[in-house]
Parts: C-alpha cells; structure tokens; sequence
C-alpha cells in the first residue's frame, strides 16, 4: 500500500509522514464479488479503502424497496462516517467484484490526529469534501425522479 495513499483524494496534500504513518497501521482484506461488507443497522468501526474492484452502496438491501445509492471503484471510500459519529451503518456495501480493500479505524485517525494534527485536518477537510460531493450527486439523481 506504500504508494497508493499518494494517489487518493482523501489523502490529498497530506505529507510523507502522515502517508507513511497511515500506510503503516493498515490492514487488507479481499472480498469476493456479491460477499456483503457492511450492512445497514449495524455498528462501525472502520473506514474501508478500494484498492482494487468495485462495490454498491445499497439503501434497504435485500428489500423490495431496496435503492442503490451509488457505485464506489479504485480509490473511493467508505465507512467515514464512523470518524464523525457512532450511529449505525447508514447503508449496505456489497461487492459487485472481486474487492480488495485497506481498513482502517478510527483509533488510527485519532493517533494522526495527536502526532500530526495539521495532517489530520486536511485528511477531514478531503473526506467532508467527498461528503459533498456525494450528497449533490444524490440530491441529483432524488430530483430527477421527482
């Protein structure tokens, strides 16, 4: 994972030591394709990385009125919101492929935030950024239906 940080929009601007740093206290993990990674309703503690593969983001899974919210490949995230608040998963993540995934826990920006501050803040900064940018694109998609 050395070198894949450089090139992902949550890390953006972040320096070398803070690179070094959060490459270092991932973890990886595969998940097959249709293999659900996270379920709506259930505790989070971990923020997920796409390294490689592609996942859907689904509202109600498994129900009727189940509604796909988006699609996440190479270099998305996910599960961010564990860093904001301890509210259940607000969604299913699935993979549509065979996924490859960095993991890793609030406890490790918590550190970041401690040794590196400034990169902590950027690192919050990009993923608010990301939270943007998604919630336009939903609101999008709710208006074109409606």
């Amino acid at each position: 994972m050395d070198n894949i940080y450089n090139f992902l929009p949550v890390f953006q601007g972040l320096d070398e030591d803070a690179l070094e740093f959060l490459a270092h206290n991932a973890t990886s993990r595969e998940f097959k394709a249709g293999e659900v990674i996270i379920r709506e309703g259930e505790s989070g503690n971990l923020i997920y990385i796409i390294s490689s593969g592609s996942v859907r983001v689904v509202k109600h899974f498994g129900q009727p009125n189940a509604t796909e919210l988006d699609i996440l490949r190479d270099r998305d995230f996910f599960g961010e919101i564990c860093l904001l608040d301890s509210a259940p998963r607000s969604a299913t993540v699935q993979a549509l492929t065979d996924t490859n995934l960095y993991l890793l826990t609030p406890a490790i920006f918590e550190e970041l935030n401690e040794r590196m501050p400034r990169q902590f803040c950027l690192c919050i900064i990009n993923i608010a950024r990301d939270l943007s940018r998604r919630l336009r694109r939903i609101d999008e998609v709710f208006a074109a239906r409606h």
